[in-house]
């Protein structure tokens, strides 16, 4: 219900295809769009940086960026390799623009067809957002050009886990300066302990 709710709320369609498709590399692992009652639940326990951006690793159709520009009002880069959902983000970029009202919005929202572990992370993203899109081997890539972009601009930066794989959570806390700063428990958690939100920060000390 709340998925139509809020596509239709913000014009986008980002709902799963009837055929799932499938990448071509192992490494990568198929859409799947985090459900809107979990970004509700992050939201409401999570204080987003209004100006910084966040990155969303394997964006898809682009739910989490239109979601958190609308409500939050923060700047959203959405990073898709498949050139058949960035093209879908794409046009729900289009028609959220020339249907929702966001002249008192000043941030940013746009999307960009690249491999995650080749984009170039700028001074202004604080912010990285993961569900599962895709290899070990790339999470450490991506980890490692966070922790460069960091060394040569100091910042606070959190890495935001949903239904987190044990090999992000391992890695995270065993072999990266992250610490974790809050668990977000969602309502099916007490079925599935994988339904959780995780975040880790490297920055500042953590209080």
């Amino acid at each position: 219900m709340k998925d139509k709710y809020y596509d239709k709320l913000l014009h986008i369609h980002t709902m799963e295809d009837k055929k799932t498709l499938y990448p071509k590399s192992h490494h990568y692992n198929p859409y799947e769009p985090t459900p809107y009652s979990a970004l509700e639940k992050l939201t409401k326990n999570y204080t987003f940086n209004k100006q910084a951006t966040v990155i969303d690793f394997g964006c898809g159709k682009g739910r989490l960026p239109f979601y958190l520009h609308y409500f939050q009002h923060i700047s959203v880069t959405g990073i898709e390799m498949d050139t058949h959902f960035f093209s879908d983000a794409q046009h729900n970029l289009q028609s959220y623009n020339q249907l929702i009202d966001t002249h008192n919005n000043q941030a940013d929202i746009q999307f960009i067809c690249h491999l995650a572990e080749e984009y170039e992370i700028t001074a202004k993203d604080t912010c990285f957002y993961f569900f599962n899109p895709f290899s070990m081997h790339i999470f450490k890539r991506i980890v490692s050009n966070i922790l460069k972009s960091v060394e040569e601009v100091p910042r606070e930066v959190d890495i935001i886990l949903y239904y987190p794989h044990n090999t992000y959570i391992h890695f995270l806390e065993y072999y990266s300066p992250f610490e974790l700063l809050l668990e977000i428990k969602l309502k099916a958690y007490w079925l599935n302990p994988d339904e959780r939100l995780l975040i880790y920060r490297f920055g500042n000390k953590i209080v």
